[in-house]
């Protein structure tokens, strides 16, 4: 009888944490920034179809890098949560906080089961209070740990380059149009320290916006309005994005 082939469990448990992050590099990055209104979260994403930003409920949104599949199956069970948890006791019990360890627990337990691959995904978690101070962004990487991010963050691809851009030139208080700008600068600089040019067609952004009326504060970006946000100068195409959606939720109200 031969012996079995053995492998430590700390080997073990360092293989599959290549497995994902090699699975995670290979998706193209996600920028989450923390604005003088809001969060504004941009991904490069030339499908109209498949989103990697998703609102969860009221304040929270959601976002992803890695395998599609595996991190749509997240959102779904997030959503689910809230929807559970917001009917059975007050909306106001639906946190980011609780949404991202419900997260953790459950990939974590993937990540430490023998019986199947690890996710090869990583989330964003992020919720917008009634103050910047408020503001809560939750990282959770494939193990399933939890990592409390302020300011800016950034998964996948290169996201260790575009973090270290957007710690130099990120600031408090920046308006949408200047946050955008630099979420996009930081996308288009590749590991060579090259730049491209990523048009609003190759973008998908999207906004929780604690100015909204509306309880739901989480907004996508499109089309005239995004095209003016990246070509304009950022207070003025801030100020012309807002009236925009102004006018937009008052046809709404007529109709």
């Amino acid at each position: 009888m031969s012996t079995p082939f053995y492998v430590s469990p700390q080997q073990a448990m360092a293989d599959r944490a290549e497995y994902a992050r090699k699975g995670i590099a290979r998706g193209r990055s996600v920028v989450v920034l923390q604005y003088a209104d809001g969060v504004v979260f941009v991904a490069e994403n030339p499908s109209r179809a498949l989103h990697k930003v998703s609102e969860i409920y009221d304040r929270i949104a959601f976002a992803a890098v890695g395998k599609y599949n595996e991190f749509e199956n997240l959102r779904i069970g997030g959503v689910r949560y809230a929807d559970l948890r917001g009917y059975t006791y007050d909306r106001e019990d639906v946190t980011a906080r609780g949404l991202a360890n419900t997260y953790a627990q459950t990939l974590g337990a993937i990540f430490s089961s023998a019986g199947e691959k690890p996710y090869e995904v990583e989330l964003l978690v992020a919720e917008v209070g009634a103050t910047p101070e408020d503001d809560q962004i939750y990282r959770l990487p494939h193990d399933g740990s939890i990592v409390d991010e302020h300011g800016s963050v950034a998964v996948g691809g290169n996201a260790d380059q575009i973090s270290s851009y957007l710690d130099q030139h990120h600031r408090d208080g920046m308006t949408l149009g200047e946050a955008l700008k630099l979420a996009v600068e930081s996308l288009s600089r590749d590991n060579n320290g090259g730049e491209r040019t990523l048009t609003a067609e190759q973008l998908e952004v999207a906004v929780l916006d604690r100015k909204r009326p509306q309880q739901r504060k989480f907004k996508r970006v499109l089309g005239r309005q995004l095209a003016r946000l990246l070509e304009s100068d950022g207070a003025a195409a801030t100020s012309a994005a807002e009236s925009e959606d102004e006018s937009e939720e008052g046809s709404e109200s007529e109709e």
